[in-house]
């Protein structure tokens, strides 16, 4: 066992730590690590020190990591700190008071509950209101709860479409929004300041544990977002990929009007450990495959896949040209509902935002109606506080159709407009697949495509985005660079964020940044080809996914580590 002041100091503090942790479970996995290191186990160092790495860092995704013993982990210990410091920011610079009200959710994997309860015995015990949701239920019906009841602030406990060894702690202030900066920064100063978890005072009861008739509540406004005399006819096959929507979503459609949703059994039930999919997220390869055979075994006409919190929506169909089912690209189903809330009907004043990764077609689709349109940040913090939002999305599957009713993404109201507009064609002898031909002939072909690369350690990160700043390339595909923004300066005009950008002579993007919630670099890319008229609009598609597939192998050389 390696020996001196950091050997020593790490100990101690695990030893420190493992006394004030007040999980018997947490306890008791440190305490047999502590004796592994002690008998000379070099892996079992590796992993304390990883564990005592720093505090789980709280910023304005909340925490999110493994669950385990440890600051730099999820447990009690980490959760009950968190709470201690939200409340005291909320009674200081959060202008609530002395008694904040917190209204708190939770989904169904491992301690979810318990965290929320810790979270809730935090706030009581400060002198504040808690409510607890009375059930796991999705992210949208927290976010929905906190300007609906009031509160000053809201706390989801979920580590939304993460493996499931996560889970997370997201929160949200009073105007119902996740939180910024500088509010991110305020909280963790505070949480800093809670030395140990013994000196929070907890509170063994006094919380609120709201009734079904908040749910109530959110399902008789989330079916106001489709109309009333909207055409009904549409089977749909629907996964919520072992999560919480299940339940949620089917009374969603069934108190719309629609038929419920066909369901995969295999994955309706919640199950923290998600036996079925590698990844419980739509957006990876194979996780939607039990809903596809379903779909083509009953003979559908929409697939719909929520993520294990129903905050976001993925949509699969028939496409003539395979032949076969095929997802939607988040892209494709941000324009499709995008197009549509312009059909409905829109007011001069609505804005319509997607973020920085996402494509450049709904911006089109706005300019063509005479609407603003604004670009952010990535993440729904960003996009949800748009002045005068109509209507947001961003390309990993999350859209807010309904912003007066949730301010942020809302894989529910999502589902269902998009329902409305699959009917909707399908009355008039159509499908999603010739609207989106529409689209393209109108704004010419917007093809997106995106991969990661994963990296085992952080530093990776750092090391290749410094590659890129220093060196950028001069041409991508054969293509000349005409314009590189560098975001972590702010250009472009956004607040600064660390990723680059490029644009290409022909008006290609490409987008490289680190992941928010995930050790990865994300890399963005879109073209755009021009559609004379609909005759042509097969040879620009393939001219369009030509050129995609160029970029795309040019920029995973550049990005290869």
């Amino acid at each position: 066992m390696a020996t001196g002041p950091e050997a020593d100091a790490l100990l101690a503090a695990a030893v420190a730590w493992r006394d004030d942790d007040p999980d018997p479970t947490t306890r008791g996995e440190l305490d047999a690590l502590l004796q592994r290191v002690e008998a000379g186990d070099d892996d079992a160092r590796t992993d304390l020190a990883d564990r005592f790495a720093g505090l789980l860092e709280f910023g304005t995704a909340g925490l999110r990591g493994a669950l385990g013993a440890g600051p730099n982990r999820m447990n009690r210990s980490v959760v009950i700190r968190a709470a201690a410091g939200l409340t005291a920011y909320l009674k200081a610079e959060g202008g609530a008071g002395e008694h904040p009200t917190v209204v708190i959710g939770f989904d169904a994997r491992y301690n979810s509950d318990v965290f929320a309860r810790d979270t809730a015995s935090v706030v009581v015990a400060a002198g504040g209101r808690a409510l607890l949701l009375p059930q796991p239920l999705p992210t949208p019906v927290l976010a929905f709860a906190i300007r609906h009841l009031g509160a000053d602030a809201g706390v989801m406990v979920t580590a939304s479409h993460n493996p499931p060894q996560d889970n997370g702690y997201k929160v949200y202030l009073g105007d119902g929004s996740q939180i910024v900066p500088p509010s991110d920064a305020q909280i963790a100063a505070h949480i800093a300041r809670v030395e140990r978890v013994a000196d929070v005072p907890r509170a063994h009861e006094g919380w609120e544990t709201l009734g079904d008739d908040l749910l109530g509540d959110y399902l008789d406004a989330v079916v106001t977002v489709v109309d009333p005399g909207s055409p009904r006819d549409l089977a749909i096959v629907h996964t919520s990929l072992h999560g919480v929507g299940h339940g949620t979503v089917t009374a969603a459609f069934q108190r719309a009007g629609f038929p419920a949703p066909s369901a995969v059994d295999e994955q309706a039930v919640p199950d923290p450990d998600f036996p079925t999919v590698a990844f419980p997220n739509p957006e990876e390869k194979g996780a939607i495959d039990l809903a596809l055979a379903r779909a083509r075994a009953t003979r559908c006409d929409l697939v719909i896949a929520n993520d294990p919190d129903a905050d976001r929506c993925a949509a699969a169909v028939l496409d003539p040209a395979l032949g076969d089912w095929r997802m939607l690209r988040g892209d494709e189903v941000g324009a499709l509902l995008g197009a549509h809330v312009v059909h409905r009907g829109v007011s001069k004043g609505d804005v319509f935002a997607n973020s920085i990764v996402s494509s450049r077609l709904l911006a089109a689709v706005a300019r063509a109606a005479g609407l603003p349109h604004e670009e952010t940040l990535t993440g729904f913090k960003w996009i949800s506080r748009v002045p005068g939002l109509r209507y947001g999305y961003e390309e990993a599957l999350g859209y807010c159709v309904a912003p007066h009713l949730v301010r942020d993404k809302d894989g529910v109201s999502a589902a269902l407009l998009l329902a409305e507009l699959a009917a909707s064609l399908k009355a008039q002898g159509r499908t999603l697949t010739d609207l989106l031909d529409d689209l393209a002939v109108e704004h010419g072909v917007h093809a997106t495509d995106s991969f990661s690369v994963r990296v085992s350690d952080l530093s990776q990160t750092d090391t290749l985005m410094e590659r890129l700043r220093s060196d950028p390339p001069a041409s991508v595909a054969g293509v000349a660079v005409a314009r590189v923004d560098d975001l972590a300066r702010g250009d472009g005009g956004l607040p600064p964020t660390e990723g680059l950008r490029w644009f290409l002579e022909d008006d290609s993007r490409v987008i490289v940044r680190p992941s928010g919630t995930e050790p990865k670099v994300k890399v963005y890319l879109e073209v755009i080809e021009p559609v004379t008229d609909a005759g042509a609009l097969r040879e620009a598609r393939a001219a369009a996914e030509t050129r995609l597939s160029a970029v795309r192998a040019d920029l995973e050389q550049l990005t290869a580590l």
